[in-house]
């Protein structure tokens, strides 16, 4: 099912039973997170992959890495890490809704 499709790559998704058109766009992601210097359209393009597809998953990609280093810059955890149950959670979503950033 969907699951194990998502679980197949994620564990690896230069193997995983995929479009070669997503296959590339995450290479391309990829480069553009890791490894800027060697970022390359071309493979993505050939494979047909749009120009307006790329930009979409570049856009995305952007801001989930701005997100992220954010989080590190601040020690942010995710909830599951910080040990909060799921009632505990929502309680400081809730404030956090009521007060914002204050």
């Amino acid at each position: 099912g969907d699951q194990e499709l998502v679980d197949a790559v994620l564990a690896d998704y230069e193997s995983a039973p995929i479009d070669e058109r997503l296959r590339e766009t995450l290479r391309f992601v990829e480069a553009m997170t890791l490894a800027p210097d060697e970022l390359d359209a071309t493979r993505a393009l050939e494979a047909g992959v749009s120009r307006e597809a790329l930009r979409d998953a570049a856009y995305v990609a952007a801001a989930f890495n701005v997100i992220t280093r954010f989080a590190d810059a601040v020690g942010a955890q995710p909830h599951s890490e910080a040990g909060l149950t799921p009632e505990q959670a929502m309680a400081h979503e809730a404030r956090f809704f009521e007060l914002g950033y204050a």
